[in-house]
């Protein structure tokens, strides 16, 4: 049995469409000017589309490694991540302050022998 799925199975075009997606958004890491990301799209999408015909599953097998192989050399080293997502600049910013009881920090002070000042 091999590991490819079946030409045009619902595995098959899962997987397809998980690598293109992974294309444009490390492309768009890249880019970051959308007029100049879209002609970049666009290439990715001619490419894409050039393969579509592609019914060998041997064939199917070696135009995967060369995309997978292409897309970790071109792997942006540090990628967007949106502001309020994990890992992002504004990740657990402002949080909201606590519910709990607010501690009473003069009857601390006169529990323990410290003058308040």
């Amino acid at each position: 049995m091999s590991s490819v799925p079946a030409p045009f199975t619902a595995a098959h075009r899962s997987y397809v469409k998980r690598l293109y997606r992974r294309f444009l958004t490390n492309e768009l890491n890249w880019i970051v000017q959308r007029d100049l990301w879209r002609a970049r799209a666009l290439a990715i999408r001619a490419e894409f589309e050039r393969n579509r015909d592609v019914h060998d599953p041997r064939a199917l097998a070696a135009l995967f490694a060369k995309a997978e192989a292409a897309l970790a050399d071109r792997q942006h080293p540090d990628p967007y991540r949106p502001p309020e997502a994990p890992d992002g600049t504004k990740w657990e910013r402002n949080l909201p302050p606590p519910v709990g009881p607010l501690f009473d920090h003069e009857t601390y002070n006169q529990e323990h022998g410290r003058a308040g000042n």
